[in-house]
């Protein structure tokens, strides 16, 4: 943006100059121009006057002697023909009187009539100057001057005055240059603050804030505006999580007590009927000591973000696979890990990996049923929302989820239709979701082949890919 709005100075300021100096530079051409020829025509007038004579007497020997020397000393050609058109004198050479340009002026001149050449001399032109005058009186004209001048040194002055003129041109548009990009950064500089800014509070860093001291009046209210909506946002944020979580420590206690009061009654119960209540307002009281676990877990996992760390990934998943083995297998299910052809870093959220994969075999393991296999996959992967990643893939080979119920399954305290006899809050994707997204990756349920539920990791890569040499090779 700061190139654009320096490119829009710069063209005005191109465009301001342009318009200045084309008229200008022509003015001091057509300037040069009728300074040379008003000279010429002045030589040619005092020549005219010391011919008459020459013309009537035919001594030529005084006039011959001062167009030779003025010849000599100027560079420029002098003839002076009769009335007939034939040369009687000449300097620096034979004038070619068939030439054009000289025709067609010395017959202007032998008409009575001062003859010159109008046309504006430009750096470019290689055709010399002509000027025509009579020689004679009252009506009585017995030949002509012709002068013949070249136009070299002219349009030399015109070319050295034009390049001043495109020097002093760029040394403006060079001063009107860097003043564009100081103006430029002096009027962005707070739009750069706000865009890193917002990058950052996206990130979960809530602390940052832009000055509100710098660029134009109108940037400094919106940066003001910005920062207290910041705090107030950030604010409500911490309210909000602070809820959640003291909800859940107090409510502890409280769902404890009455848990062990339940437990205390169920010894004087005697009827079946009242041992299955008692029995369903112990589950009952489990299920809502599992609810407040998740929220706590939710509400850690929301105040985590921004604290990054570099791990090992395909470590990492080793180790948990191995801590819910022996869990899996008096269960039923086996669980195993596939490693990456080579190591796999990535930033994430402390501890946040171990407790979304956590979460992901704990539900695999129990709603896949007896039999089910879960296979923890980590590999490199260049299809990411950021290019180069790892990515995690927890697949099982359970009864899996339709489509319309992978679109639901990460919403809080979403449960499926089977799974309502399953011990459970509906958080745990939930959880899943918030700890990859805080450490900048995303998540994704896809459905397994033949059947079964993969749930899809990726995280971005904190360092380049080395391929394997085999691959290198080929």
């Amino acid at each position: 943006m700061c190139r654009r709005l320096m490119a829009s100075y710069v063209l005005l300021l191109a465009m301001v100059l342009i318009a200045l100096e084309v008229p200008f530079g022509v003015t001091l051409a057509s300037r040069e121009t009728q300074r040379v020829l008003a000279d010429r025509l002045e030589d040619a007038i005092r020549f005219a006057s010391l011919a008459e004579p020459v013309l009537r007497t035919g001594d030529t020997a005084d006039l011959g002697f001062e167009l030779e020397r003025y010849g000599e000393l100027y560079g420029i050609e002098v003839a002076l023909v009769d009335s007939d058109g034939r040369i009687v004198l000449t300097a620096l050479g034979w004038i070619d009187l068939d030439n054009s340009q000289v025709l067609r002026q010395s017959r202007r001149a032998l008409a009575g009539r001062q003859a010159d050449e109008s046309g504006t001399v430009w750096p470019w032109r290689s055709t010399p100057i002509v000027v025509a005058v009579p020689v004679g009186s009252g009506g009585e004209y017995y030949g002509a001057i012709i002068v013949v001048s070249a136009v070299d040194d002219t349009a030399a002055t015109i070319t050295l005055a034009w390049s001043i003129l495109a020097a002093g041109g760029l040394l403006v548009l060079a001063i009107g240059l860097a003043a564009a990009w100081h103006f430029a950064r002096w009027t962005l500089r707070p739009v750069a603050e706000l865009d890193a800014a917002v990058h950052h509070i996206g990130a979960g860093n809530y602390s940052v804030r832009v000055s509100d001291h710098l660029g134009p009046p109108e940037l400094r209210r919106l940066a003001h505006a910005f920062n207290s909506m910041t705090v107030i946002v950030a604010d409500l944020l911490e309210r909000q999580r602070a809820f959640v979580s003291h909800a859940s420590h107090q409510l502890r206690n409280p769902l404890t007590a009455l848990r062990l009061h339940v437990e205390e009654l169920g010894y004087d119960l005697s009827t079946p009927e009242a041992r299955d209540g008692h029995r369903l307002a112990l589950e009952e009281s489990e299920r809502m000591g599992q609810v407040l676990d998740s929220l706590l877990s939710l509400a850690k996992a929301d105040s985590g973000r921004g604290i990054l760390e570099k791990v090992d990934v395909g470590e990492r998943c080793q180790r948990r696979v191995e801590a819910w083995h022996p869990l899996a297998q008096r269960r039923q299910v086996w669980v195993r890990y596939v490693a990456p052809d080579q190591p796999c870093r990535a930033n994430v959220v402390s501890t946040a990996l171990d407790q979304a994969l956590d979460a992901l075999i704990d539900n695999a393991v129990k709603f896949g049923g007896d039999g089910c296999e879960v296979v923890v996959r980590v590999e490199t992967a260049d299809g990411g929302p950021g290019g180069w990643g790892t990515e995690i893939h927890v697949t099982d080979t359970g009864p899996g989820m339709t489509a319309e119920q992978r679109g639901h399954a990460t919403e809080r305290f979403w449960r499926g239709p089977g799974s309502t006899a399953v011990e459970g809050s509906g958080l745990g994707l939930a959880i899943v979701v918030v700890l990859v997204e805080a450490s900048e990756g995303c998540c994704e349920l896809l459905p397994a082949v033949p059947h079964g539920l993969d749930v899809r990791i990726w995280l971005p890569t904190v360092e380049p890919i080395r391929w394997p040499q085999a691959l290198t090779e080929r």
